[in-house]
């Protein structure tokens, strides 16, 4: 009975792990993208997901998939989009998203944490290129 209590008290214990160290990760992709320009940090209780938006456009969006997979979902040129996901298991068409502009990443999967930061700068740089000039010149101003 003692043993077994212990191998439980310490499952649960590494579960909780698990779970905060998913929570990091979120929150380290988050505050990665609120870190451009103008970025505006959303919750969308609805959706169970977080959004980032530039100019009340969005450019990230961060919640689960089905299987409650941490997933992050980002802006993609379209031909890149196509590239990425034959290269990555990780990626792929965005999850209820519009499946041409969007790409879905697993966020436990083995894509390197530099690879992720590239993705939301080109989805960030996507939107940004997408506003009028004086809105994009109003953001900078007040960087």
């Amino acid at each position: 009975g003692i043993i077994i209590f212990k191998w439980l008290s310490s499952l649960s214990i590494k579960m909780k792990l698990f779970v905060r160290s998913e929570n990091m990760i979120e929150k380290y992709f988050l505050d990665y993208g609120e870190k451009h320009p103008g970025v505006v940090k959303e919750y969308k209780e609805e959706w169970g997901a977080y959004l980032l938006k530039v100019a009340d456009k969005m450019f990230v969006l961060l919640g689960e998939d089905k299987e409650k997979k941490s997933i992050i979902s980002l802006k993609c040129d379209p031909e890149l989009a196509i590239q990425l996901r034959g290269e990555y298991d990780e990626i792929v068409p965005g999850y209820y998203l519009n499946k041409v502009h969007w790409n879905s990443i697993d966020l436990h999967g083995k894509l390197e944490k530099e690879k992720i930061e590239k993705l939301i700068d080109h989805s960030y740089e996507l939107v940004f290129k997408s506003l009028t000039k004086k809105k994009q010149k109003e953001i900078l101003e007040n960087v």
